[in-house]
């Protein structure tokens, strides 16, 4: 159930003004670090991702281990980490998990005094207060207030349960720490929404990925810089939920979708014999068929025929440009 408009825009107001309940944690802010990365030539995400990103990180270990938002670090070449004393570091990539969306990175031992601990994300609820933590030169500390906890679902085939949707939002998100009442992560920044009620209503916000995603997968990224389940079927397209229906937006070039016929514009009706009207719907049915590499068969309404195309699909990061895990 939704909160009422009136309760989540008091909640925002009271955030932003600091006129919460409770003072905010002391945050170890030496563990938020800058994060500035310049992509390989020819990225295959430059278009949408910019080949050069910035962001925040958060250390979480003394060996210098950096969780943030995978998508900055997506076919980077080469990383530099700032501190919020001005030193600088290079960085490598450690792994990426695309379920859950995290990137991590090594810079080096010591880089922060106090690292972040994980904390319980599954305790942060609605209306808790909590503080959004990112690089200085990117707003530094404020609070805000989480307004939600449901499904996420992405227009780059990606879903995610429990996300946490807070407000007032924060322009500079990306990779930006989430701390509850006990100074430990709960969160990593992915994106401003409008959505963050789960109504109809428009009200602004932030996303972040909760960390109880990373903790089961942690082990396995540190070991082989991927997470531990087999890689999940990738089509390469983009979609939008358009009144109980799932339309491409865009099909990657020399993506499998692409390959198989599929066009900007089609209506994705259905995939292996089952019906589908949402992108939740789209993305439990594309994952059930197996792992990357499954033969997928869509049902597509395209220039206003239904049409049956049998898409192979691939992992995701096989697509990408050659990029270096350390």
């Amino acid at each position: 159930m939704s909160l009422p408009l009136s309760i989540a825009t008091l909640a925002a107001w009271r955030a932003a003004h600091g006129a919460e309940i409770g003072a905010a944690p002391d945050v170890a802010v030496d563990a938020v670090v800058r994060i500035s990365i310049k992509a390989v030539e020819d990225a295959r995400t430059a278009e949408t991702l910019g080949a050069e990103r910035e962001g925040s990180g958060v250390v979480i270990d003394d060996s210098g281990l950096i969780l943030t938002i995978g998508y900055l670090v997506l076919e980077a070449a080469s990383i530099l980490v700032m501190t919020g004393d001005g030193r600088v570091y290079p960085a490598g990539v450690v792994g990426f998990d695309h379920a859950s969306g995290f990137g991590l990175l090594r810079a080096r031992p010591g880089l922060a005094q106090r690292p972040f601990e994980l904390g319980d994300s599954a305790a942060l609820r609605e209306l808790h207060m909590a503080t959004v933590a990112a690089h200085p030169a990117a707003g530094g500390c404020s609070r805000a207030c989480v307004m939600s906890r449901r499904r996420f679902t992405g227009w780059w085939e990606y879903m995610i349960e429990e996300a946490i949707f807070t407000a007032p939002p924060r322009h500079e998100h990306s990779g930006a720490a989430l701390i509850d009442a006990t100074g430990r992560l709960v969160g990593i920044g992915s994106l401003w929404v409008s959505d963050v009620l789960a109504a109809d209503a428009a009200f602004p916000g932030n996303m972040f990925v909760p960390v109880g995603l990373l903790k089961p997968v942690l082990g396995a990224l540190l070991e082989t810089g991927r997470g531990r389940q087999p890689a999940r079927p990738w089509l390469g397209v983009y979609s939008e939920e358009v009144r109980g229906h799932v339309v491409l937006t865009r099909v990657l070039p020399d993506s499998p979708a692409e390959q198989a016929g599929l066009r900007r514009g089609d209506v994705i009706l259905g995939v292996a014999g089952h019906a589908v009207g949402s992108q939740g719907e789209f993305y439990d049915r594309l994952w059930a068929c197996g792992a990357a590499g499954a033969a997928v068969t869509l049902h597509v309404l395209q220039d206003r025929k239904v049409r049956h195309f049998i898409v192979h699909s691939a992992d995701r990061l096989d697509y990408l440009r050659p990029w270096r895990v350390s």
